[in-house]
C-alpha cells in the first residue's frame, strides 16, 4: 500500500538535476537517483545482463562491466536499440524504487531521473518537477565534467526531448540559469506538494 507522495526530478542533460536532489536531501527528504540505480542494475543483475546481451552481443560488456561506449554509439543512433534498453532497465529501476520508497517511511520521496518524459514513466508519479537551464549553459556545464566534445553533448541532448516539449507535461518548473536563486524555487515546490 502506497503511503507516500511521489515527485520526480527530471530535466535534460546539464539542467542541474543532481545539484536541485541535492538541496532536497540537506532538507531532510530521501531520493532516490534512477540513473545511478540503473548503472548498478546493467552491470550487477544477471537476468538484466543476459537480456541486454541479447540484444547488443557480446560487446555489450567488457572486463569492466557494461562497456558503454558500445552501447552508446548504439543507442543515440538507434532509437528501437534505445526503447529496447529502456524497456529492459526501467521495470527493474521501478521495482527498486517501489521498494526503496516503502523502507524510507516519509511522506514525500523524490526520484531524480533524466528521461521521465522520454520513457513514459512520469505517469507513474504524483507530481514531476523539471529542471530547465539555458542551451549553451547545459553544454558548457557537461564539458566541464565529462569530456564529451561538444558534437557529443549535442548528440546526447538531441536525444533527448527539448524543454519546450516537457514544460507543458511538468507540474513543476525549476529555472536553475545561475541567475534565478534555486533555494525559494526548491522551498516553493515542496510547500505545494504538501
Amino acid at each position: 500500500m502506497k503511503n507516500y507522495i511521489s515527485v520526480g526530478i527530471t530535466g535534460g542533460i546539464g539542467s542541474g538535476k543532481s545539484y536541485v536532489c541535492q538541496i532536497i536531501e540537506t532538507m531532510g527528504y530521501p531520493v532516490f537517483y534512477a540513473d545511478a540505480e540503473a548503472k548498478k542494475i546493467i552491470n550487477e543483475d544477471p537476468s538484466a545482463i543476459r537480456a541486454v546481451t541479447s540484444v547488443f552481443g557480446t560487446e555489450a560488456y567488457n572486463k569492466d562491466g557494461l562497456n558503454s561506449t558500445y552501447i552508446a554509439q548504439k543507442v543515440f543512433k538507434d532509437n528501437s536499440l534505445r526503447e529496447e534498453l529502456n524497456a529492459i532497465i526501467h521495470p527493474r529501476v521501478r521495482q527498486r524504487f517501489n521498494d526503496w520508497a516503502l523502507k524510507s517511511g516519509s511522506k514525500i520521496v523524490f526520484t531524480e531521473a533524466a528521461i521521465l518524459f522520454e520513457t513514459g514513466s512520469y505517469k507513474n508519479y504524483d507530481f514531476i518537477c523539471l529542471i530547465t537551464a539555458p542551451y549553451d549553459l547545459k553544454i558548457s556545464r557537461v564539458k566541464k565534467r565529462s569530456g564529451l566534445s561538444e558534437e557529443e553533448i549535442k548528440s546526447r541532448m538531441d536525444s533527448q526531448w527539448s524543454d519546450e516539449k516537457k514544460i507543458p507535461l511538468a507540474d513543476f518548473i525549476i529555472i536553475n540559469d545561475e541567475s534565478e536563486p534555486l533555494l525559494p524555487q526548491v522551498v516553493n515546490m515542496i510547500k505545494q506538494v504538501q
